[in-house]
This record gives C-alpha cells, sequence and structure tokens, in this order.
C-alpha cells in the first residue's frame, strides 16, 4: 500500500472547492458521470481502431445509492485505470493547476466556471463526500487499483481484487449532504442533466410486461372468460437516451420522429411545434441541434429559456444568451456543441470567437430555413403567420444579417386577410397611395375593430390596409422607414385619410373665412383645449363632422418607450393630445354654426365630440354615462 500527499502546494485545496462550488454543489453527479462516459467511449475508439483486443460489449453505466452506509457508487465499464495512471491522473494533473486557480479565482471563482479549468471535475466530488474511494482496473493486463482520500492532501492507493474492466466511483456522503441519498434527488439529477448522455445509464431496475409472453384466455365450466394477467419481468431502468434526435441525420428522421421528441423534451407540453429546424455543421466549427417554433402568440418574455444546451450529449444549461441570438431565445429545442466548455461564464461567452460564429450561423439557418418554408407551401406559411411574427419582427429589429434576409419570407397581413412580401406590398399600392411629394405611405391599423371607421374611410378610396398589432410593431415601422428608401408608415387614425396620403388636389371648404373664425371661437369655448387641438379641415361632406385623431410621431414615440427603448424617455410621462378634426363641408357643421339656440349648439357640439370620442375609445366613466343619458333624451 502507498500513502502520500496530493501534488498541490496550498494546505487544503478541498474547502475551497466546496467554498467557491458551493451553490452548483448539485454538477458533482455531471462531473463524474461524464468521466465515466469518456472513458467507455475511448475504450470504444480504441477497439474500433485496432489498440486493443478486449471486447467492447454493450457497457453501461450504473448509479447505486447505499442509504444504510451513506455511500453513492457511480460504476462504469470503460477504460480503467492502472495504479499509475490513477498516481498520475488523480493525484498530480488534477491539481497542477490548483495555485493558479487560487490566485485568479478566489474572487469571482463561481462566475468563471472553475471545474474543469484545472481537471477539477473529479475532485468536485468533495463538495458532497467526506471520504471518495476509487477502485479501477485497466483493460491493460494489470492489478487493479484503489484510491482512498477524506479530503485533505493525503491519500492511500493500493492493489484491489476487482476483476472486471472500469471504475467505481464510491462518494461518503458528508452530512450536510444526505439529499444525495434520496432516490427521488438523483433521478431528478440523472434526468437534467445525462438524459441524453451517449452511454446507457442505469439506476435500478423496473418491471415491465414479458414481451414474449402471450396473455390466454381461459373460459371457466360456467363459460366465463377470462384473461391470464400480464407476466412481468425485471429489467434495468434505463434512465436516458443515448441517441436522441439530434445525433442523428435529417434524412433518417420524419415529420414524427421531431415531434416525439419534442415532447420527449417538454412532456408537459401538449401543443405539438409548428415546425423544426434541424442544424448540423462540422466545420469552422462542431455544431448539431434541433430547434422547434411553439405557437408564439403576443407574449415576449414566457418562452424564453426553453433551449437546452449540452456538451456532447451533457446537459450544460437553459441560459443560452450569447450563444443564440436573443430573437431566438424564444424558441425551443437542443443545441449541442463540444466547442461550448461544460462550464459556461458570461465572460468567456462574450470574448469568445467560435461563439460569435455560433451564433451567426444559427441565425443564417433559421433565415435560410423560413426561406424555405415560404417557398415550398406559402399557404401554410401564411396560416403559421401569426404564431412565428413575433420572433421574426423582434430578429428584423436586433440582427442586421437577419433583417436583410427577412425580404423574402416576412410577411405584412392587410385587415382583408392578404399577405404580402415587402416588395410585392411596394408593387401593389404605389400608383394609388403615393403622396403629392412621391412618397409611399404605408397605412396600418394596429386594432381593426377599434379603428374600423378609419380604416372604412381609406378602402373607400382603394387604399390598402395593414394589420400590424405585434407589440415592438413601433420599432419595427422606424427601422422599415429608415432602411427601406422614401416610405413612411401612417396609422389610419392619426389624421383623416385626405391628410395621410395627400394628393395635388384640394376640396373647397363651404365656409368662408369669417364663418371659419366664427366656429372655431365656438368649438374653443366648449371643448377642453388641454385634451384636444381643434383644427378645421374642408373634406368630403359625405366624411364624419368630428375626427379625433393622435398625431402619429407623439403616439409611436409613446408606444416605443412603454415597450422600451426608442425616443426619449420625455414621451412617455407626455400627457395623451388628441387633433379634433371638424369637417367644415359637413351638414351638422353647418348647422351647428346655424343655429341660434346657445344651449341647442352647445349640445350638438358636445354630442358630435363625443360620438367621436366613442368611435376611439375614449369616452368612459362618467363621461359615457352622460352621453348616453343626453343620447335617449335627444330621441324622445
Amino acid at each position: 500500500m502507498t500513502k502520500g500527499n496530493i501534488n498541490v502546494s496550498v494546505e487544503n485545496i478541498f474547502p475551497l472547492i466546496k467554498k467557491f462550488l458551493y451553490s452548483d454543489h448539485e454538477i458533482f453527479l455531471r462531473e463524474l458521470i461524464s468521466n465515466a462516459t469518456d472513458a467507455t467511449l475511448k475504450l470504444k475508439h480504441l477497439t474500433n481502431i485496432g489498440e486493443t483486443k478486449v471486447e467492447y460489449g454493450h457497457p453501461k453505466i450504473e448509479i447505486k445509492i447505499d442509504k444504510e452506509g451513506k455511500k453513492l457508487h457511480i460504476i462504469d465499464q470503460g477504460l480503467g485505470m492502472t495504479a499509475e495512471e490513477v498516481e498520475k491522473y488523480i493525484n498530480q494533473i488534477a491539481f497542477s493547476g490548483a495555485e493558479e486557480f487560487l490566485d485568479k479565482y478566489k474572487d469571482s471563482a463561481k462566475d468563471s466556471g472553475i471545474i474543469g479549468h484545472f481537471g477539477l471535475g473529479f475532485y468536485s466530488a468533495f463538495m458532497v463526500a467526506k471520504k471518495v474511494e476509487i477502485i479501477t482496473k485497466s483493460y491493460k493486463d494489470a492489478p487493479a487499483a484503489h484510491w482512498t482520500c477524506d479530503g485533505s492532501p493525503e491519500f492511500s492507493l493500493e492493489t484491489a481484487d476487482k476483476t472486471d474492466r472500469g471504475t467505481e466511483i464510491i462518494l461518503h456522503i458528508a452530512d450536510d449532504s444526505t439529499e444525495f441519498l434520496e432516490d427521488s434527488r438523483i433521478r431528478e439529477l440523472l434526468l437534467k442533466y445525462n438524459k441524453f448522455m451517449p452511454i446507457p445509464i442505469k439506476f435500478g431496475t423496473k418491471e415491465i410486461n414479458d414481451p414474449e409472453f402471450t396473455p390466454k384466455t381461459i373460459t371457466d365450466k360456467d363459460g366465463k372468460e377470462t384473461k391470464e394477467e400480464h407476466k412481468k419481468i425485471t429489467v434495468d431502468d434505463i434512465i436516458n437516451n443515448p441517441n436522441p434526435a439530434w445525433t442523428k441525420q435529417p434524412a433518417d428522421l420524419e415529420d414524427k420522429d421531431y415531434k416525439d421528441f419534442y415532447h420527449e423534451l417538454y412532456p408537459m407540453q401538449f401543443e405539438e411545434p409548428l415546425f423544426n429546424i434541424h442544424l448540423n455543421v462540422d466545420y469552422p466549427f462542431n455544431l448539431t441541434g434541433i430547434l422547434y417554433f411553439p405557437k408564439m402568440g403576443q407574449d415576449m418574455n414566457i418562452q424564453k429559456d426553453k433551449i437546452q444546451l449540452y456538451q456532447n450529449q451533457v446537459y450544460v444549461t437553459d441560459n443560452v444568451e450569447g450563444i443564440v441570438p436573443e430573437f431566438l431565445t424564444m424558441l425551443r429545442g437542443v443545441i449541442d456543441s463540444p466547442d461550448i466548455p461544460l462550464n459556461v461564464s458570461r465572460s468567456y461567452l462574450q470574448a469568445d470567437g467560435a461563439v460569435k460564429k455560433i451564433s451567426s450561423y444559427i441565425t443564417r439557418k433559421v433565415a435560410d430555413k423560413l426561406k424555405s418554408l415560404f417557398n415550398n407551401n406559402r399557404e401554410e406559411f401564411e396560416a403559421k403567420w401569426n404564431d412565428i411574427k413575433i420572433v421574426i419582427e423582434y430578429g428584423m429589429l436586433s440582427e442586421d444579417k437577419f433583417f436583410e434576409k427577412s425580404d423574402d419570407f416576412a410577411l405584412y397581413p392587410t385587415v382583408d386577410g392578404k399577405y404580402y412580401t415587402y416588395e410585392e406590398l411596394f408593387n401593389k399600392i404605389k400608383a394609388n397611395q403615393t403622396d403629392k411629394d412621391g412618397k409611399l405611405i404605408i397605412l396600418y391599423t394596429s386594432d381593426k375593430e377599434a379603428q374600423h371607421s378609419y380604416i372604412e374611410a381609406a378602402k373607400s378610396k382603394n387604399y390598402e390596409v395593414l394589420l400590424l398589432d405585434s407589440p415592438i410593431v413601433s420599432h419595427l415601422i422606424q427601422k422599415l422607414e429608415s432602411t427601406k428608401e422614401n416610405i413612411s408608415f401612417a396609422r389610419v387614425d392619426g389624421d383623416h385619410i385626405d391628410n395621410l396620403i395627400k394628393k395635388e388636389e384640394n376640396t373647397i371648404s363651404k365656409l368662408d373665412e369669417a364663418q371659419q373664425k366664427t366656429l372655431e371661437d365656438l368649438l374653443k369655448e366648449i371643448i377642453p383645449s388641454e385634451k384636444f387641438m381643434v383644427q378645421l379641415e374642408a373634406m368630403d361632406s359625405a366624411a364624419n363632422p368630428f375626427i379625433i385623431t393622435q398625431p402619429e410621431f407623439m403616439r409611436r414615440m409613446k408606444e416605443m418607450q412603454a415597450t422600451g427603448g426608442g425616443g426619449i424617455n420625455m414621451f412617455g410621462s407626455m400627457p395623451e393630445m388628441y387633433n379634433l378634426i371638424v369637417n367644415t363641408n359637413s351638414d351638422l357643421v353647418s348647422e351647428i354654426l346655424a343655429t341660434k339656440a346657445k344651449k341647442k349648439q352647445e349640445r350638438l357640439i358636445t354630442q358630435s365630440l363625443d360620438l367621436a370620442r366613442l368611435s376611439q375609445g375614449l369616452l368612459k366613466g362618467e363621461e359615457l354615462t352622460n352621453f348616453i343619458k343626453r343620447s335617449y333624451e335627444m330621441i324622445k
């Protein structure tokens, strides 16, 4: 038996490991199973290339709990180690960077993901164990070795009587970590971190119906038929799927396979995904994965952190910010890359060139897939537009490369249920919706029910009105206006229709200047100036007498402020101001002007104003009650 000190110049690094990584102490199991997996896959490689003649067989990793003995066992059938290799890999290499670790990470170890930086993965066991044993037998013809360490720099190393190849790690669980002796806790961790590991992981046994047993139907003496109970057999409980869908070639998978895998990832998600994107690249970095578009709706936040990041089928995190472009964090699925370390830190991601390339690749791949879906089945793509538009619009805003590609598939729906690409829309409306200054005016509504009368006014002139109702639409149209040439977006209730798209011809007012001045003074007496800015306009006599609008610029700035960014803070706190457009060619306006009775004049103006407010949803509370009461009195 050999005794000695681990090659480390600090007095005792184990309490430091436990202290620095305490909040993440559950990852010890992930680290130890990852080591076991590596040992198994390395053996597979050696047998494949003929480096060794040993039988690879069908190895598995087994996790066993000895609750009474307060021990947790991790057993593999991989390469194993000789005593010399234990001395080298456990006692020397694992701690070669210990001093550097202490100097560099003592203030920020937790954020920097120190496990793995200096081969400390195995020693994460001491976060939960007061003593660790390794019993290992190499695939080479050498005696088995038994290494023991109680969390101090001292260790013992002796021969063992183990006869089968592989390594068993025994953790003597510390008194403050007894949660890791509970079946439910270990199963939870295995399903979280190791659900898709490439080597089968056994955790106990389970009973299943014997596939070779066919229950017979037995008829008793009274002719009553009963069926035999199904014969049960006990089998290993393999808790992982070693061959998940993302590790296969797209050509080997059908639509059902993708959907089945989606429900394997999200067992509580009952809705089907809309479509998926299979990622597969091996240059200039390695990356595989499957991204799913779920039904989005209008919520931009609830969906986030649903993409799972793996490294060689080992779960790392579901916080993929920095690896996946932000606008795609609302998707679901899996990304697996050996080029990303198991312990991802924000500072690492921000600085790493490979990660930036991965993000760009994913953006391009998603854009290409959307274009392909649009080209191959436009009708189906249009049907799904409302469920995916929030992601696409967010991408157009946040990623310039995605914005450039979006012209091929981004859709602009109209209130009549038609869908146009930008080029199609431009060609459709340029003749009719170009104003006298040569600018193309794109009309839109954010609520076709609330803005119905304004939409009808636009349609009466054969104008197309888009339905743009996502929460970020104000930001998006600002981006489009700054990127596309000589266009402007105008919401249909931003002004009366002749002002939104000004043509050469001017409508002549029925009222002369003196009458207009009298009308203006009369309106200012009755209409609250702190809420409405009165403007007289000569319009078609059939147009509404009073129209309330909100200036496009002011409303848009307030909306952008409300959804973050865009504009100056002052807009968010400014009171709501509206324009009251009075049609001087309306018969009702002429009647108001001709009426000599002051009370009737006041009642007609107040009623007309309230009707205009009602059409904008601005009439509420006591004012609405008074309007209803007044309306009943007028029809008596």
